[in-house]
């Protein structure tokens, strides 16, 4: 047990380590083009909003568990639970659907370009606040049967026939069919915009192989890489949390699971690992955070600006 619990903290602070600096790296970055150029690019808004909710999740649940793990820290109290898995979830279900939004976004630049639908990418660069706005309150509200369900391990001495043990804490639904629902709800929520940036992945792709047949447009450099990264981060989303949604349903239909923290620390890892990861990709393939760690050095596209793209 203690080597179990030894494995499981070094994975926590693994992800700690490496999520918490790379988000935190995108962050400045962006904060920095937001104070010299007093704007941020549609594109790189999103990213921005991005990376604050991926450095929630990890901060949020990694964190703890890494404090928990190594005995550190008691922060699994009745109240404790209820904040941790609140705010993981909330910022859990914004990563996914900001990932949504952002290739969605860079499809409607890359795929239609002066065709009707350009205005539908006008209207979002022009209310992506407030479409920001609507995704945290929908999220918040789904988010909120944690707060009422949720209860510390040293006041639950084991987990009802439909709660849910996450290790430290447990999650006691007061009868099966709230239990299936909120399950129900929770995969929906997910499988919605992975199915949604699936199609604009495809779209970006099609575009971008037809862009291909052609002779390089004066800014298709600049849009190609934008697109490639969007596409590897949504390919990256689908791996990771189509595996934490295959677990979720595992939890739910398979009754000798229930009492078990296995399938709840295997999710957390992987959808945690999303928040880790895509920072490293937005690092590698953005040319603004780029400049921002060369030296200092500020790297201006001229392309970009006039045409409201972003490398990510």
């Amino acid at each position: 047990m203690v080597s179990e619990v030894l494995v499981r903290g070094m994975l926590y602070l693994s992800l700690s380590a490496v999520g918490v600096p790379g988000n935190l790296v995108v962050i400045t970055a962006f904060l920095s083009v937001l104070y010299q150029d007093k704007r941020l690019l549609t594109a790189d808004a999103i990213v921005l909003h991005l990376a604050c909710v991926n450095l929630m999740v990890v901060a949020a649940r990694c964190l703890p568990e890494t404090l928990a793990s190594f005995r550190l820290a008691t922060v699994f109290s009745d109240a404790g639970c209820k904040a941790v898995i609140f705010v993981y979830r909330t910022s859990r279900a914004l990563s996914i659907w900001l990932t949504f939004l952002l290739s969605a976004y860079q499809s409607l630049c890359v795929a239609l370009p002066g065709s009707c639908w350009a205005s539908i990418c006008t209207w979002l660069a022009r209310h992506y606040s407030l479409v920001f706005l609507i995704l945290w309150l929908l999220n918040t509200c789904m988010s909120s049967a944690a707060i009422l369900f949720s209860f510390g391990a040293r006041n639950t001495s084991a987990p009802a026939s439909h709660g849910i043990n996450v290790q430290f804490c447990f999650v006691n639904f007061p009868s099966k069919l709230s239990k299936e629902a909120n399950g129900a709800a929770q995969v929906g929520r997910d499988v919605v915009p992975m199915a949604l940036m699936a199609l604009a992945s495809l779209i970006i792709l099609f575009f971008l192989y037809k862009h291909s047949q052609q002779a390089k447009a004066r800014r298709g450099g600049s849009e190609r890489r934008a697109a490639k990264a969007v596409v590897a981060l949504v390919t990256l989303y689908v791996v990771l949390y189509g595996v934490d949604n295959g677990l979720w349903v595992y939890t739910l239909t398979v009754r000798k699971t229930m009492g078990s923290s296995l399938m709840s620390d295997l999710r957390i890892f992987f959808s945690s690992l999303y928040a880790a990861l895509s920072p490293l990709i937005i690092i590698a393939s953005n040319r603004k955070v780029n400049g921002r760690l060369g030296c200092g050095v500020t790297v201006k596209v001229v392309k970009e600006q006039a045409t409201g793209l972003s490398t990510v």
